[in-house]
């Protein structure tokens, strides 16, 4: 069949009817309304990407290796810092060196100056040997050698630990400075001098008291109240191996396992099943016929 030519007037109002409609409908560039599961990606996607980012730090952290050596310096503080260890070890070294200088110009020729009456005195004296005149009868190419070699293995140890310290051991930051430059301060003299210079003398009656005991036990130890005479070098170090003391107790304490009483039991809570759209809920009432049977009704 052949189709039958519209008239121009006819095209011309199909055209005109077109444009005014076009015309009249507001342009909007704006995008279409979200649908539901775009709204939900959207929600998801700043979660997935936190949860990613933070996946390998908790991973690291949950792992028997995770230690706290290992947590950011943000989270426990600054380390420890070597410019920390340098000045309290110089400082430590500096009084010890000083203290000295003056005890061999003031207390020459054995003179003494009495501080405490009958407690603490200044007395100049020469040490050849260590702590309590450890090896003080043996020659000097025994003794030189020997607490020299021993110096440079405390000394290295003591750095080697510091670098290893943990922002919260404050005990052990101030303890291993204090005992470098004391081990420093007697190294210098046994360089000098072959000897360590003491100069501090006290005497109490506690001393004497323990003295007593230990000759109860070993008769042939000796009973006095006198100390044995020390330095400024003694005294950082004693003082630092106390701190070193303290930060072992209290790190002992807090690496404790709790005991089963002290963890708390959660009680078990049971998990509800969550609803499917599926499944009709269990009040309703079912569908009249939908299984094929009559519903019956009584009337009076």
């Amino acid at each position: 069949m052949e189709e039958t030519p519209k008239d121009d007037a006819s095209t011309e109002a199909e055209t005109a009817t077109t444009e005014s409609a076009s015309e009249g409908a507001p342009a909007t560039d704006e995008a279409p309304p979200p649908t539901e599961e775009t709204a939900l990606a959207t929600e998801e996607a700043p979660l997935e990407t936190i949860e990613e980012r933070l996946a390998p730090e908790v991973e690291r952290l949950a792992t028997p290796s995770g230690s706290a050596k290992e947590i950011p310096e943000t989270i426990l503080g600054p380390r420890p810092s070597a410019l920390f260890l340098a000045v309290v070890s110089i400082t430590s070294l500096v009084s010890d060196v000083a203290s000295k200088l003056w005890a061999e110009s003031r207390l020459d020729d054995y003179r003494t100056v009495p501080v405490i009456d009958n407690h603490l005195t200044f007395l100049l004296a020469k040490n050849k040997g260590g702590a309590w005149g450890l090896l003080q009868g043996q020659s000097e190419n025994v003794r030189r050698p020997f607490f020299l070699l021993v110096s440079v293995a405390a000394i290295a140890f003591i750095v080697t630990l510091y670098r290893r310290l943990q922002p919260k051991q404050h005990a052990l930051k101030w303890g291993l400075p204090l005992v470098l430059g004391g081990a420093l301060g007697n190294v210098f003299d046994r360089i000098r001098y072959g000897f360590v210079i003491d100069f501090i003398d006290y005497r109490a009656d506690w001393i004497k008291s323990m003295n007593t005991m230990i000759q109860k036990r070993y008769p042939a130890h000796i009973v006095t109240d006198h100390w044995p005479t020390f330095n400024v070098a003694d005294i950082a170090i004693c003082v630092g191996v106390a701190l070193m003391a303290v930060d072992m107790m209290t790190s002992r304490r807090g690496s404790a396992p709790k005991r089963e009483a002290d963890v708390p039991i959660e009680p078990d809570v049971p998990l509800e099943p969550e609803p499917t759209a599926d499944a009709a809920p269990a009040d309703a009432a079912p569908d009249a016929g939908g299984d094929g049977s009559e519903s019956t009704t009584t009337t009076a």
